[in-house]
């Protein structure tokens, strides 16, 4: 494997909660380079720090900091322990050449003590609008833009949030993994088998995966639940940041908590429709969920709010419900779809799924990183190695790169 800069990537989620996006890139970039994937520190009651590190692949090596302090994040008061633990772990790692990625803007303290070749912000989520946000992260975010070398947006609404902030700012919507996900077809080559928590449900049943958080419409799940009783809604994935207890209980709702990623297919192959019952505010503004693209994948009919990021690419393809009435009525709708309109909608679903591919957007990305370490390199007046001068790659046109990208520069 010819010698690329490692990637040491600063992150808020955690490896083993939900595999979403940096799952997805960096087991695919895990073939061309080593990735350090750094968590948020964890507190540790003897006074630390130390870290704790394990391989969850070839090439990644997940790496979680232990502090004395309890405050969570990369708060500023744990700045200077954490910046003295990377300098420890690049070290003991052997990693002198290396890009740094970001997921979290409040980890850019961090960077005073490094030497990156370049610095990527990989901005997936508008982090200043989740519930007990740090209340300096835009100010971060701020100094972030004015340090990185190349900006990712994870969806078209973020990406025009942030034109005009970055002169290398392009937009790579989540993709999908599609043949993981087309187990679920209806007429699948190979049912999958039916899990066993759900196998005794009724039918119609709706469902939805992910994490149920403050983005999670609550009270027109309790409405559409109370409305039709005759039919089960299924919401599988861990319940973060809302206390469990404000979940609404009715005899149709079942939530069965967390599943891996291995085991959604089998899950969405027993729903007839698949949800996005997100709530309209200042958190899923910008979101542009990964599991809409899932959902098409196991060519299920889709119900949605009408979040930009669903609503505008594809309002021709999943249905869409405002408010409480407007949602319930909109998966009647998708219920009551005739084969011809099911026909329909499936051809449009693997019309926008031929366009993209996971691996498709890391080719994408590991050309414009090697750009980004070139101009880095080229503004310090040194030359790039001969082995490490990037090739050129031609970007695939199902990358959306958005209009005022320059992928040439």
């Amino acid at each position: 494997m010819t010698e690329t800069p490692t990637l040491v990537v600063f992150s808020h989620l955690r490896w083993d909660f939900v595999f979403q996006r940096p799952q997805h890139l960096f087991s695919r970039m895990a073939a061309y380079r080593r990735v350090l994937y750094i968590e948020e520190p964890l507190y540790d009651a003897s006074g630390g720090p130390r870290w704790d590190c394990r391989d969850v692949m070839p090439n990644v090596r997940v790496c979680q900091p232990y502090t004395a302090h309890t405050t969570p994040g990369f708060c500023k008061a744990e700045a200077p322990v954490l910046r003295a633990l990377v300098a420890e772990l690049l070290a003991a790692e052997g990693v002198d050449d290396y890009v740094v990625w970001l997921y979290t803007p409040m980890a850019y303290p961090l960077l005073a003590d490094l030497a990156p070749r370049a610095v990527v912000y990989d901005c997936m989520d508008e982090l200043s609008a989740f519930l007990n946000a740090p209340p300096e992260l835009a100010e971060h975010e701020a100094a972030v833009f004015a340090e990185a070398d190349v900006v990712f947006t994870g969806g078209p609404s973020l990406y025009r949030a942030r034109l005009g902030r970055h002169p290398y700012l392009y937009l790579f919507p989540s993709s999908v993994d599609t043949d993981h996900f087309a187990q679920a077809r209806p007429k699948a080559v190979q049912p999958l088998a039916e899990p066993a928590d759900q196998a005794a449900l009724r039918r119609p049943r709706l469902g939805f995966y992910g994490v149920i958080d403050e983005r999670m419409d609550l009270l027109l799940l309790e409405a559409m639940a109370t409305a039709h009783p005759e039919w089960d809604i299924v919401l599988v994935g861990p319940v973060v940041k809302i206390d469990p207890s404000q979940l609404p209980q009715r005899p149709n709702l079942h939530y069965l908590g967390a599943r891996t990623y291995a085991e959604l297919p089998a899950y969405l192959a027993g729903w007839d429709v698949c949800l996005l019952p997100f709530a309209r505010n200042a958190s899923t503004r910008y979101i542009s969920p990964t599991k809409t693209l899932e959902y098409m994948a196991a060519e299920r009919m889709i119900v949605s709010t009408p979040i930009v990021d669903v609503a505008e690419p594809y309002g021709d393809i999943v249905y869409l419900g405002d408010a409480v009435q407007g949602f319930t009525v909109a998966c009647e709708r998708a219920l009551a779809a005739s084969a011809e309109e099911r026909a329909r909608r499936v051809a449009r679903m693997r019309t926008v799924l031929a366009r993209t591919s996971w691996q498709t957007t890391v080719r994408a990305m590991e050309f414009l990183i090697d750009r980004a370490v070139e101009r880095r390199q080229a503004l310090s007046g040194a030359s790039l190695p001969a082995e490490a001068t990037p090739a050129a790659v031609e970007l695939a046109p199902a990358v959306e790169l958005g209009s005022g990208s320059n992928v040439s520069a």
